[in-house]
Formats: structure tokens, sequence, C-alpha cells
């Protein structure tokens, strides 16, 4: 197993340095016990290339989004200002998220109250280090003859037109890519956004992540492949539900590559 080496912003700064990127963990990343496995796996991945990056640690607060979605712009309004002094502090430039949610607070809605960032999608930005030639995923046969399906993450997807990143990272890893009849601009939310994550579900003929989970394993797939932590939830929910954890997984992007990779 790779180890692990992550700074803080606070870190390059006394070295009187800049990272080439700030990796924004969010609140999934840093609190959830699935989601910690999604972050651990793209900091391999970039300690694997040794590109230079750095985390907020404590200084990182949830970018306000959950709160938006439920109604309450004036925590999200304190959240975000409070994070955009810690951003514009640093000077940071360019930040990558594991969670869409997250990437799309920070590229949207930051920008309005003085947060002007460029802001990518960790499945966006390990596509740029495959095409600038500096992650490699030739010769692994790790996901050979493996069928995967991919979730779209609302706020990649239909939120910021992101469609084709996630599945040129699966087309890489050799896999037989499956789509699911709704999918893209068609995709069907996973069941948690608008702050629905934190709340129970509401009365109704079928959850929103059985009926997905449905879809995605008419195809029969190996692997739910996912690009948000609250997708990977949800997905890993319906899995249960149908009780077929023994033949199939559901992973985040990151951890596809972790693995191809064998880190």
């Amino acid at each position: 197993m790779a180890s692990i080496t992550v700074k803080t912003m606070a870190q390059y700064m006394a070295e009187g340095l800049q990272p080439e990127i700030l990796f924004w963990v969010g609140c999934a990343g840093s609190f959830d016990d699935r989601a910690k496995k999604i972050t651990r796996a793209f900091v391999k991945i970039l300690n694997n290339i040794g590109l230079e990056f750095a985390v907020l640690g404590t200084e990182e607060s949830c970018t306000g989004d959950p709160a938006k979605r439920a109604g309450n712009e004036f925590v999200f309004q304190m959240q975000a200002m409070m994070n955009i002094e810690v951003l514009n502090a640093y000077e940071v430039k360019k930040i990558v998220t594991t969670c869409p949610h997250c990437f799309n607070t920070l590229k949207n809605e930051y920008p309005n109250l003085g947060g002007n960032y460029e802001v990518l999608h960790h499945s966006q930005f390990l596509q740029q280090l495959i095409n600038e030639g500096k992650l490699k995923l030739e010769g692994s046969e790790t996901f050979k003859g493996k069928k995967i399906t991919f979730q779209d993450p609302c706020y990649l997807g239909r939120g910021n037109n992101v469609y084709e990143a996630p599945r040129i990272l699966i087309e890489k890893l050799d896999a037989e890519l499956v789509e699911m009849k709704r999918c893209k601009t068609r995709g069907l939310c996973c069941g948690a956004g608008g702050a629905q994550m934190f709340k129970e579900s509401e009365k109704g003929n079928i959850d929103i992540n059985i009926e997905r989970t449905e879809e995605a394993l008419e195809k029969e797939p190996n692997i739910i492949a996912t690009g948000c932590p609250f997708c990977n939830t949800m997905m890993t929910d319906g899995v249960k539900h149908f009780e077929k954890e023994s033949s199939v997984v559901v992973k985040d992007l990151a951890e596809l590559i972790m693995e191809a990779k064998d880190l």
C-alpha cells in the first residue's frame, strides 16, 4: 500500500511556496467513513505522480451547499464568506474537488461573493493529467473485460455539462462502459441532492435510489462507477437493498484509477 503525504496550505505558506492545486476535501470526504476512502484514493494518485498539492485542513469549512439547497441563504453566505477569506488569504488559484456539490458551489456561486478560482472536478483533473502524459494507465489489466456503468452526478452533468471526462477515464481503464437508459442529459438523480442526503425520504411509491439502482442493475454491470460521495452512498444502499453486494461494487472514479495503478 502506498503511503500518503498531505501538506496544508499553511505549511506551504510557511515555506514560502505555492502548490499547483488546492484539493478541496469537502465534508463527506473528511467525515464520512466511505467517502474518506475516495479522498485517500485521490491523494494516492497525486502522490504517485509527484504533483504538488495542499489541503486547507482544519481551516476548510463546509461550502454551504446543503444550507443553500435547503433554503437558508443566510447560513450559506456566512459559510461562503469565511471560506473565501481563507482561500484569498492563501492566494489560491486552482481548486480540485471530488464532490460535485462543492465543485458547483465553488465554481458558480462563490464568484458573486468575491471568490474567483479555477475549479475542477477530479474527473476533469484526472483527464487533464492523462492528456498531459503525467498520469499513465496503459497496460493495466485490472478492469479488462469488466462491465462498468456510470451514475451521472446532477451537479456535474446537468448542472455543469461535464459528461465526457468520467467516461473517458472509464474507457482508459480498458473496461466496457454500459450506459443506463437514463444517462447524460437525461440522467436520474440518486436521491441525495438538494440537501436530501441529510433527511429521511418522504412517502412515495419508490425511493429514488432504489429506482436508479434498478436501472443500473438492468445493465448487469460488475461495477457502478460514481463521481460523487452522495451518489456513492445512495447507490451502495440500493445495491444492498437488492442484495447484490457479492456481485456488484460501487466505486468512485478515483478508486478505480488507484486500483488500476495498483497503489
